[in-house]
């Protein structure tokens, strides 16, 4: 892309900043490098990293390239058969440690970008081993290195312990003693020596390997210490070579992981470089843009990285229902920082960088970016403001075409304002010709005009303050602004006569317009703060449905705790007055129970049912009743349970009678009784037991038992002697509740349980029919029944 339009936009800055944010030399050299792309793929592929790696750093901070260092010039060294010293081996463990935790980090991570950079983070076990067994934590070399490095060493010590201990003999006798200068050992070209006098030289045997600068003494070697110094000398080296060997074959084992070390590097480097893009991001509170598929620019409260303080964003459109952006008003109004804004930011996303952009921004890959801004007068090369933009302009208007971003600063200034807003409108036509994307600046009035005719074009303005004659930085796209030139001269103290007087000069024409432009600021501002308010009020209004609808989920919630609380408890009443019925059935069935145990069971299971809750019937006038003189076999009806039958007892005084309603006895109070409708007369032969009426009572009583009862059954999961005792009790209550047929649904299985529940309704007295079930009622896996 147009490099002199980078260095104008400023990418070098951005560059810089993410440099100053990389770890190490390979990932700062990569973040110095860093340019945008106009191929597709490459940029999101750079957006991708720079988000995987922000969703890494937010869940894991610690992960990261520490104490990584550049061992790209040491590998490549030991590959060509160099030999290393210890601090490069040491940079090369401390480095295989950080991929080593790098990848630790990223173990396990489906971010696609970010697997696939741990792939390239290599363990090699064997070298680490190596280095760590070799050298201590400062980088020197272990006495383990070797099998021979640790004897050698000690064979050196003990060699120089022996010389010392022969010189300090020497240098404390008297024979000697008398003869030195100082009584000390010193050493001289790698041998040690003693300082002698020069007028007692005789005294002291041996070979003299300096003087000092006086020719006063002689650093002499004492003949008695020339073969331990010789030994110790020897045992140096030994030990020396020894290190040689191997530091030397450590640099081969090097050179031959160069190609993994390789890897580990480029990938710590690459990490780095995202790592610092995911800081640069959260530093700007930059998000993603949108990667458009058409030449479209959306950016939403957009902030110019280099801005500091309160900065104020900014919403630009380009290329949605226009295709150029003319922005006008006052100068230090920002219209400069509205296209470095644009061009910057589109830069930046190119390169794989999160804009300072709010969510719903988009950008697409522009093919390149072109920007003519600032002055390039120049003395020396005879150049004026408008030839120095002109030049500029010349080599846009050549690249310009499809998919290419074209920012002009003060387009057609520095000339006559007539021929210079003419070059400017022949200018914007020839790039929209050419299908380029437009935004530039100006102060003429002519633009104006022809952005609010020309069909592609848009004005746009930048707001100014004039009570405290400072801009607000606001960018106003559809409204063209004004240059504010009188008003910032009168609030400056110019006089006033003066400012009349230049106001007086302008043609009606431009008077018109001006106060054109001003109604319609005027106007749009008022809109703008309706809108505003009416904003805030549907914000209130919002918060206060939200408030409304928490406040009915609770009392629903309350509501269906208190009805589950409530139908548990019928629940257990229902299951104990069942429990209750069959007991006595069963005793019934044995003969055992008596008239009294037969009454305490039914006075207990009224009990349980008047617990249970009842709908409140509708107040109805009723007449008072008349006493009744009951007999054994008048029929009476319930006025509480709708129960109709025959009175076949009376116990304790008559106050209490026995009902028989369908061949089931109940006993109720006979202040609960009124006479039936229709009297029941004695069986005879033709003549049906019960009237409609006491088929109503039957009914009413069925219902009252077994309000719960479904028409089906799920015994799937039971074992055959659970499902059989619950297949039992179904049948009895569904033939209470009156159900014409049930479906009791077993699964297919094994067959052990589908052929005992179909034996067992086979035999079963309450059921007519038991048939397999078809299509649509659970077929060979249900048996249907009929009661």
């Amino acid at each position: 892309m147009d490099a002199k339009s980078i260095a104008l936009l400023e990418f070098p800055l951005i560059r810089e900043r993410l440099a100053a944010a990389a770890g190490f030399g390979p990932g700062r050299r990569l973040a110095e490098a860093l340019a945008p792309s106009a191929d597709r793929v490459v940029v999101e592929i750079g957006l991708d990293e720079t988000s995987q790696t922000r969703e890494l750093l937010a869940a894991k901070p610690q992960a990261g390239i520490g104490g990584a260092q550049d061992i790209g010039p040491a590998v490549e060294r030991a590959a060509r058969g160099g030999r290393l010293d210890a601090a490069q081996f040491a940079a090369i463990a401390a480095t295989l440690e950080a991929g080593s935790r790098l990848r630790d980090a990223l173990a396990g991570d489906r971010r696609p970008l970010l697997n696939a950079l741990a792939r390239d983070l290599h363990g090699l076990p064997a070298l680490r081993s190596t280095l760590e067994r070799s050298f201590d934590p400062v980088g020197d070399l272990l006495d383990t290195a070797s099998p021979r490095l640790g004897g050698l060493r000690r064979a050196t010590r003990l060699a120089y312990e022996r010389l010392r201990s022969r010189l300090e003999q020497l240098v404390h006798s008297t024979d000697v003693g008398a003869a030195l200068q100082d009584p000390i050992i010193t050493l001289r070209n790698g041998r040690y020596v003693v300082p002698v006098r020069a007028d007692a030289r005789s005294r002291v045997k041996g070979i003299v390997h300096d003087a000092s600068g006086s020719g006063q003494t002689l650093f002499v070697e004492p003949l008695v210490a020339v073969e331990l110094g010789n030994a110790w000398r020897e045992a140096q080296v030994a030990t020396q070579q020894e290190i040689e060997r191997i530091l030397d074959e450590l640099s081969a084992l090097v050179g031959s992981q160069a190609g993994p070390l390789g890897e580990v590097l480029g990938a710590l480097a690459r990490f780095d470089l995202w790592s610092a893009k995911a800081r640069l991001a959260e530093e700007m509170d930059a998000n993603r843009a949108e990667v458009g598929v058409r030449p479209e620019i959306i950016l939403k409260g957009a902030r110019h990285p280099g801005l500091v303080g309160r900065v104020v964003p900014i919403d630009v459109e380009l290329g949605t229902d226009f295709r150029a952006l003319l922005v006008t008003g006052p100068n230090t109004g920002g219209k400069t920082v509205t296209l470095r804004t644009l061009g910057l930011l589109a830069l930046m996303h190119q390169a794989g960088l999160h804009v300072p952009a709010d969510p719903g921004s988009r950008l697409p890959v522009l093919r390149d970016v072109f920007a003519d801004i600032g002055d390039e007068q120049s003395v020396a090369q005879s150049l004026s403001t408008f030839s120095g933009h002109l030049r500029s302009i010349v080599r846009i208007a050549e690249a310009a075409g499809p998919n290419t971003l074209v920012l002009l600063d003060e387009l057609g200034a520095g000339t006559d304002p007539t021929e210079g807003s003419a070059l400017a409108q022949a200018l914007l036509d020839h790039f929209l010709r050419a299908g380029a994307l437009v935004a530039a600046t100006t102060h003429y009035a002519e633009l104006k005009v022809y952005a609010h005719t020309t069909p592609e074009v848009r004005n746009a303005s930048v707001e100014f303050d004039l009570e405290t004659l400072s801009p607000t930085y606001r960018l106003r796209i559809g409204l063209p602004g004004g240059s504010q030139a009188f008003a910032i001269a009168e609030r400056l103290g110019l006089p006033l006569p003066i400012v009349d007087d230049a106001r007086g000069r302008l043609t009606e024409g431009q008077k018109a317009f001006e106060e054109t432009l001003a109604s319609i600021r005027e106007a749009d501002t008022a809109a703008r703060r309706a809108l505003d308010r009416a904003r805030a009020a549907e914000i209130k209004a919002a918060e206060a449905q939200r408030i409304a609808d928490d406040e009915r989920r609770r009392a629903r919630r309350d509501r269906d705790a208190a009805v589950a609380a409530a139908r548990a408890d019928a629940e257990r009443l229902v299951d104990d007055l069942r429990a209750e019925i069959r007991g006595a059935q069963r005793r019934l069935e044995r003969e055992t129970v008596t008239a009294p145990a037969l009454d305490e069971v039914m006075e207990r299971a009224e009990e349980h049912l008047a617990r249970l809750p009842q709908p409140a019937p509708a107040p109805v006038a009723a007449a008072p009743a008349e006493p009744v003189d009951w007999r054994v076999g008048a029929r009476a009806r319930s006025r509480t349970r709708g129960w109709e039958g025959r009175v076949v007892a009376l116990e304790r005084g008559g106050r209490r009678a026995t009902l028989e309603v369908g061949g089931v006895r109940v006993t109720v109070g006979v202040e609960d009784l009124v006479p039936a409708l229709v009297d029941a007369a004695p069986a005879g032969p033709g003549r049906r037991e019960r009237s409609e009426e006491a088929d109503s009572g039957i009914t009413a009583l069925r219902l009252d038992r077994a309000r719960t009862i479904a028409s089906s059954l799920d015994v799937r999961g039971a074992r055959v002697d659970e499902a059989l005792e619950i297949v039992g009790r179904y049948l009895e209550d569904g033939a209470l509740a009156g159900l014409p047929k049930a479906t009791i649904i077993h699964g297919h299985g094994t067959g052990a349980l589908r052929d005992a529940v179909r034996a067992a309704t086979a035999t079963h007295p309450l059921v007519r029919t038991s048939r397999p079930g078809e299509r649509g009622e659970g077929g060979d896996g249900a048996t249907v029944v009929t009661f």
